[in-house]
């Protein structure tokens, strides 16, 4: 039976921007310490996130308005995302890709599983050159990106476009993404999930091979 994994980009597949307050503030030339908002892994002295959280203001609104703030700390009117990441992280984008991620992508590789990203917004957030620098992203054989489709997680309408693409029924995939009402709108159309908690990406990542039939000690 073909079978698939289906990834979201952000904090499934990179460290979040919340882990890597260290790079940022050395690549933008700020001291250690300046930027103290840490979302999922501090949420209490995080009231913007657990607005977010609350649905309350969307995650787009949640990441412009740290871009604003951030761009403001070094000079910068920073009007889209893609600024403050480029800025943060375009030098060496590899350097944030989880390790976990990797092993996982080939195990399942290994294993004849498919891939692919469905993500709300990769391009984005990363802007389009920040695919030419990942050469792991060619191991997909589907990306569905809502920066130009506009359709974003939770709309069914997302999560069926990338299960057309792949030609599989949503019983054969699993599908991973690090926010709870992204879960919730692909059980609603069938998918299998795991909740991907960015405090322990191994064993999220586990669980997510576990459901595909790949036993952890198989990871590379």
């Amino acid at each position: 039976m073909t079978q698939a994994l289906i990834l979201d980009f952000g904090g499934v597949v990179t460290r979040t921007l919340f882990e890597t307050h260290d790079l940022s503030e050395a690549a933008l030339g700020l001291a250690p310490g300046t930027l103290t908002w840490r979302g999922p892994f501090d949420p209490e002295n995080d009231p913007l996130w657990r607005d977010m959280q609350a649905d309350r203001i969307s995650e787009r609104d949640y990441w412009m308005q740290r871009n604003r703030e951030v761009g403001a700390l070094v000079g910068k009117d920073w009007t889209k995302m893609a600024d403050f990441v480029r800025a943060a992280r375009g030098g060496d984008p590899d350097a944030v890709i989880r390790p976990e991620f990797r092993s996982a992508v080939a195990a399942a590789k290994s294993a004849d599983i498919r891939l692919a990203i469905l993500s709300n917004e990769l391009d984005l957030f990363y802007g389009a050159d920040f695919r030419d620098k990942l050469p792991f992203l060619a191991d997909f054989d589907v990306i569905v990106d809502a920066t130009y489709t506009n359709i974003l997680k939770p709309d069914p309408r997302a999560y069926r476009a990338c299960l057309d693409e792949l030609g599989l029924a949503a019983g054969d995939c699993v599908f991973v993404d690090d926010q709870l009402r992204n879960i919730e709108g692909a059980k609603a159309v069938g998918l299998n999930t795991i909740h991907f908690d960015v405090c322990r990406p191994r064993e999220s990542y586990a669980a997510a091979l576990h459901l595909l039939g790949i036993a952890e000690g198989s990871t590379p």
